[in-house]
């Protein structure tokens, strides 16, 4: 399902409140969680992409932006993730030929358009898989909250406009701990999109901050036509907003729960009113590998790339840590 809006800054506290004796016993499940981890201590260096809350803070485009940055290079990177949604549980080497999203989830098949990537949820016998493969760096994907893993590189990602939500912890608010203390544990954080939010100002001074935006990658194949778009993500307004920033002609739109999988009902649904809208199909590339292969007919994926205002910076910052 999608966030709940009273997740949202501004929104009333109210529900909040109610649950903030849940939101109490989520900290302390999380607290012990972390004291019984014994972190591993891979061969090759760890570089962790992970943010403050649950869906939405852009972790999956900035991950997919450190693997292509390190390709070019040079560098034998390979992903490991955890493969949210999916049935198997790994260490598994994903074949997006082969592999469904039913199997591996969604995010897990977009990040293999960037380098190669590794599905396990014991992280550690992932990371060990990469490296006996041939990595010599390995990103590991949505995993500052686990402690399983020692990092060499921490970056916190943080969504400019949504920020930290209301503040509140799950299942009150989105954040999966506080912002201090996840903020303590990284030595980087990446703001993506305007800061609306205000995140600069709730970061640590001395934490170094880079800002990045999220652009199409072929607008040109999208405009000049009129559109039906639709999808399942946590936070579906910034799909909208991508397109309306580019100046699609938006005929039609319509939102599915987070991570929806798509039936074939669903998808002549989708066509019918897209054609009487004499309208295309738009959809976000998370989205289109949730559909069967069979039914991705007349669909078109909008691809995205997260790119970096200052990508020196980020090299200066990294460096140390490719070198160890």
């Amino acid at each position: 399902m999608s966030s709940p809006r009273f997740w949202r800054r501004g929104a009333s506290i109210i529900l909040p409140a109610l649950l903030a004796p849940a939101a109490v016993l989520y900290r302390l499940g999380f607290l012990l969680r972390q004291a019984g981890a014994k972190p591993h201590r891979a061969r090759v260096p760890v570089i962790c992409v992970g943010a403050a809350t649950v869906g939405g803070a852009g972790k999956t485009p900035l991950t997919f932006a450190l693997a292509q940055r390190l390709r070019q290079q040079g560098r034998r990177v390979h992903i490991v993730t955890r493969g949210y949604g999916g049935s198997e549980r790994g260490p598994l080497r994903v074949d997006p030929a082969r592999h469904l999203a039913t199997e591996v989830g969604d995010e897990t098949l977009v990040l293999t358009q960037s380098s190669p990537v590794w599905l396990a949820r014991n992280r550690a016998a992932g990371v060990a898989a990469a490296a006996q493969d041939g990595a010599e760096v390995v990103l590991l994907d949505d995993g500052l909250q686990n402690g399983t893993i020692a990092k060499d590189f921490s970056i916190l990602t943080v969504d400019g406009i949504s920020g930290f939500g209301n503040g509140w912890q799950l299942p009150a608010g989105p954040l999966r701990e506080p912002v201090a203390k996840a903020a303590a544990r990284c030595q980087l954080a990446v703001i993506i999109g305007p800061d609306e939010a205000g995140v600069a100002q709730r970061l640590p001074a001395g934490l170094p901050l880079l800002k990045a935006r999220i652009e199409p990658t072929h607008p040109q194949n999208v405009k000049g036509r009129r559109w039906f778009a639709f999808c399942g993500l946590g936070a579906p307004e910034k799909f909208r907003r991508t397109i309306e920033e580019m100046g699609l002609d938006l005929a039609g739109w319509r939102e599915f729960p987070d991570h929806h999988r798509y039936s074939e009902k669903e998808l002549d649904r989708l066509r019918a009113d897209a054609s009487a809208l004499n309208a295309g199909l738009l959809t976000t590339r998370k989205d289109w590998v949730r559909v069967h292969p069979d039914f991705r007919a007349g669909l078109t994926p909008l691809d995205i790339l997260l790119r970096f205002e200052d990508e020196a910076a980020l090299d200066q910052l990294l460096k140390p840590v490719l070198t160890r």
